[in-house]
C-alpha cells in the first residue's frame, strides 16, 4: 500500500514524540530504606520498537521494517530524506546515552558501528635480532665479531 505524502511528512513529528518519550523515561527502584522512587532513565531509541510497537499505536498506517530500509536506501526522494533524518536522530540520542550513561554498549557496537579495538593503519618498523642459542655465553649487549 502506497503511503501518502502527508503520512511521510508526519513521520518526523512522530519520531520526535517517540524520542521525547525515550528521553523522559523513568523506572522505579527501591532505595536503601525500602522506599520506591522513580529514577530518570533514558531509553535507547530503536527502529524496531518505533516501527512495530510505538508507531502503530499512534497512527492508522504502518510501515514494515523492509519498507523502512527500502526508503532509507532510495536516493533523493522525500521518503529517503525523511527516513535518513529520523535514523540520524535515533543514532544521535543512542550515542549520547551510551557515552554519558555507560549503558547500551552492545547496541553501540552493533548498531552504531563502535568498537573497543584500536585499529592501526600504516607500516611499522620492527628490528629483529637473531640469536644463536647454542652459544652459552650470550650477552645481548655484545655484538659478535666476524672472525
Amino acid at each position: 500500500m502506497a503511503k501518502s505524502k502527508e503520512f511521510i511528512e508526519s513521520l518526523p513529528d512522530l519520531a520526535d514524540k517517540y524520542i521525547d518519550i525515550c528521553i523522559a523515561s523513568t523506572k522505579e527502584v527501591a532505595t536503601g530504606s525500602g522506599k520506591i522512587v522513580k529514577v530518570k532513565e533514558r531509553h535507547l531509541p530503536t527502529i524496531s520498537y518505533f516501527l512495530y510497537i510505538w508507531l502503530p499505536r499512534q497512527s492508522d498506517i504502518k510501515i514494515t521494517r523492509s519498507t523502512y530500509y527500502e526508503w532509507l536506501n532510495q536516493e533523493n526522494t522525500l521518503k529517503s530524506y525523511t527516513i535518513k533524518n529520523i535514523d540520524d536522530k535515533f543514532k544521535a540520542l543512542a550515542a549520547d546515552i551510551v557515552a554519558n550513561e555507560g549503558k547500551g554498549i552492545f547496541y553501540a557496537k552493533n548498531k552504531l558501528g563502535w568498537t573497543d579495538r584500536v585499529q592501526e593503519n600504516g607500516d611499522k618498523q620492527v628490528t629483529v635480532k637473531i640469536v644463536d642459542e647454542s652459544t652459552s655465553s650470550y650477552n645481548p649487549d655484545i655484538t659478535p665479531s666476524a672472525e
